[in-house]
């Protein structure tokens, strides 16, 4: 019984969801312009089905390329910080100071730097995105128990060794999780700049249809980016499965499990 709820949640809550949306629009008669139902979103879809292409398209590239940067950068950044005590004490006051700085802030300056367009949008992606990988890696690298250093040591490996051979293999799992994460907080970052600095991408046609009062577009655009993180979200899903299987084998859910 519960591994079927499991295999049907995902799909009826969503549709429970909409029916209930599409319900109260009717029932209280909201004006389209403050709310959307979700057949006017369907609608809007297919009625702008090309111009919503073209402009998800260009957030996609946008997205992906600053994420596979973030990733790179990221995982390098991680295993530094968390493979040295010198390094986690000068770099991590750094990064958490960095984070909390407001990208939409940064933004402008990106665009008097490369100007509107991709650069920026790729750069606002990978501002956003990079941090979570950093930090879930370093923190695989950093948990390696004590009695297991010192065992390794005692046979003769190196720091170099132990980080190779055991510290990155067991970040693996951290690792994926904070893709997951972060390829959502990605789309995020390409639609901050294409909202204020791009003439191409969803977030731009979000920018252009609210100025014009489209509002079931404006929720097209939203429910295309939406659908975009959750494609990407399980494409991650189901690489950390497959290579990561050994650090979730056997594991239940639920009280007492």
């Amino acid at each position: 019984m519960m591994s079927m709820l499991e295999r049907v949640g995902p799909v009826a809550l969503p549709v429970i969801l909409l029916v209930l949306w599409e319900l109260a629009c009717k029932a209280f008669d909201i004006p389209p312009f403050v709310l959307p139902s979700p057949t006017m979103i369907a609608a809007a879809l297919y009625e702008n089905a090309y111009i919503i292409w073209f402009h998800s398209s260009q957030t996609l590239l946008t997205t992906v390329i600053g994420f596979a940067v973030a990733v790179g950068f990221g995982a390098v950044l991680g295993v530094l910080v968390g493979s040295s005590r010198l390094a986690y004490t000068s770099l991590y006051p750094l990064l958490v100071g960095f984070n909390s700085v407001p990208k939409v802030a940064i933004v402008p300056i990106l665009v008097v730097w490369f100007g509107i367009g991709t650069i920026p949008a790729v750069i606002t992606a990978f501002m956003l995105s990079f941090f979570p990988i950093a930090v879930n890696v370093a923190t695989g690298l950093a948990t390696i128990e004590t009695d297991l250093r010192d065992v390794l040591r005692s046979l003769g490996a190196s720091q170099l060794d132990i980080v190779r051979k055991v510290g990155i293999p067991r970040s693996m799992p951290y690792l994926f999780a904070s893709l997951k994460i972060s390829i959502t907080l990605a789309f995020v970052g390409s639609v901050i700049s294409e909202t204020l600095a791009s003439n191409r991408g969803i977030g731009t046609l979000m920018t252009q249809a609210s100025a014009n009062f489209r509002i079931p577009l404006v929720f097209a655009g939203l429910v295309v980016i939406a659908l975009m993180g959750v494609l990407m979200y399980m494409i991650f899903a189901f690489i950390e499965r497959r290579m990561t299987g050994w650090a979730t084998r056997g594991a239940t859910f639920g009280i007492g499990g």
